[in-house]
């Protein structure tokens, strides 16, 4: 007989925690009672590990400990990292080290805000640690942002304080394996109940960790639909960046990142902010990778995945990596961020997709449904043409065949300008195939480089991304 590993109850990890002398700290839990912390005092032995537990729930009281917050904000990052080094700051301050030479000091913190009482704001919050992997090392710091799911007040404590103790647990047994902690973070919380949206490792610990595949990790899995890299390669908070923005998006591959992309974007830009009276500071541009575009041939390859994040980020783009196969979908994201305009740019193909009614027969409403959706009053398509290699053809939304059931609907679209032609593209790029260059590049043919954006060529040679091997990698492999 197979005995199959079970995971560890809240109750195992926190007395685990507790009966391990060199583990010592305090917890600052604001907004949602003192969840995590009762699992420690209800596992037992707990005064060897808990130094205090606190909830500073008045907001003057908390201003009087950790100093105010820009507009009266208390559940954000910055609130929680404050919280996170203050505390450490008093452990250090107050206990020995002469008297406690082996003990690995910790600051727990959350600050949150539940469903409120007309059921209008679901709830989310920050959630972090601050701890020593070892007693004479500097600190490392995990800190993660959490949507509640459930519905009702009771249930999103009940949720937060298993998910402290996982936090803190993991922090302790699994820092060498980061993606085992953001499993195990849902250890007794089922996946419909929480969405962990953005999660940050820093410190010794995490030297080598980049935080970018960690988020990779929580699309795979399922902890949320979305993450948001910055140029700078940072984890961005899609609430923060989103909030009431207008939003431009260029779904693609990006395997490489050629000149048609880039001319989609800077005509569809333009169109857009002209249409919708902004500047670009008013915008906020993405450029999305979808889960299924990765997977495309087979298990997503990480540094294929990097290779395509580190490229826009060299050209200054926001990077988006989603589980929105469907345009709908996508949408539909953003407008629950936003009530301003929308605009997403994309080529024939991907708008023949979305004309393709087998991809809503998961919708009970189907295509009308994926339609309402798609294009609701402010959004608009920015279309690309198209040059087909074998005909030469140039396909435009005024020569776009789709179904005959469908083609009412499409002039509805066009006339109401839900759907309009990107005009100002240049017909020099119009043979520039994606998928063709990625050939050349894995075979190390010529010809391809003045077809990339500048300085993009050069980056693929210099670290040898999409498969690419210079002359003597190449007699090397031989």
């Amino acid at each position: 007989m197979t005995l199959v590993a079970q995971n560890l109850t809240p109750k195992q990890k926190a007395l685990a925690i507790n009966l391990d002398p060199t583990i010592y700290g305090t917890f600052a839990e604001i907004g949602a009672g003192q969840e995590t912390v009762r699992h420690f005092f209800r596992a037992g032995g707990a005064s060897g590990t808990i130094a205090k537990a606190m909830s500073a729930y008045d907001k003057d009281f908390s201003d009087a400990i950790y100093g105010k917050e820009p507009k009266n904000r208390y559940v954000t990052q910055n609130r929680l990292r404050k919280m996170l080094r203050y505390e450490v700051s008093l452990v250090e301050e107050r206990i020995s080290r002469e008297k406690n030479p082996n003990s690995k000091f910790f600051s727990y913190a959350n600050t949150v805000t539940t469903i409120n009482f007309d059921k209008t704001l679901a709830g989310h919050g920050w959630v972090g640690i601050r701890f020593q992997g070892a007693y004479n090392q500097d600190y490392n710091e995990i800190v993660i942002h959490i949507k509640f799911k459930e519905n009702d007040a009771t249930l999103q404590q009940e949720t937060l304080g298993k998910l402290g103790v996982n936090l803190i647990y993991g922090a302790f047994y699994y820092s060498d394996n980061p993606r085992k902690l953001i499993a195990s973070l849902y250890d007794d919380i089922p996946l419909v109940n929480l969405e962990i949206d953005m999660i940050d490792f820093s410190g010794p610990d995490f030297e080598y960790v980049d935080n970018r595949l960690m988020s990779l990790q929580l699309v795979k899995s399922g902890m949320t639909e979305a993450v948001i890299f910055s140029p700078e390669g940072n984890n961005m908070l899609p609430a923060d960046l989103l909030y009431k923005k207008n939003i431009f998006a260029v779904r693609g591959s990006f395997r490489p990142v050629t000149l048609v992309n880039t001319d989609m974007f800077v005509n569809g830009l333009e169109m857009f902010m002209k249409d919708v009276d902004c500047s670009e500071d008013e915008v906020e541009v993405l450029f999305e990778i979808t889960i299924a575009n990765l997977r495309a041939a087979g298990d997503i390859d990480e540094r294929d995945f990097l290779d395509r994040v580190d490229v826009l980020s060299k050209l200054g783009y926001n990077v988006m990596i989603s589980n929105f196969s469907e345009y709908y979908r996508l949408i539909d994201y953003f407008a629950g961020y936003t009530n301003r305009h929308i605009g997403i740019a994309m080529g024939v193909n991907n708008l023949l997709d979305v004309f393709d009614e087998n991809y809503y027969n998961n919708l009970s409403g189907g295509i009308l449904e994926a339609f309402g959706k798609i294009f609701r009053k402010d959004m608009r398509v920015y279309l690309y043409p198209y040059k087909d290699p074998e005909t030469h053809e140039l396909w435009t939304s005024d020569n776009l065949k789709v179904n005959e059931n469908l083609k009412d609907l499409y002039k509805y679209f066009k006339k109401n300008r839900r759907i309009v032609d990107i005009l100002a593209y240049n017909p020099d790029y119009s043979e520039i195939y994606s998928r063709e260059i990625l050939q050349s590049i894995t075979k190390n043919e010529s010809g391809w480089e003045d077809k990339l954006p500048e300085g993009v060529a050069e980056m693929i040679k210099e670290r040898g991304m999409f498969g690419y091997k210079d002359e003597v990698t190449l007699q090397e492999f031989k």
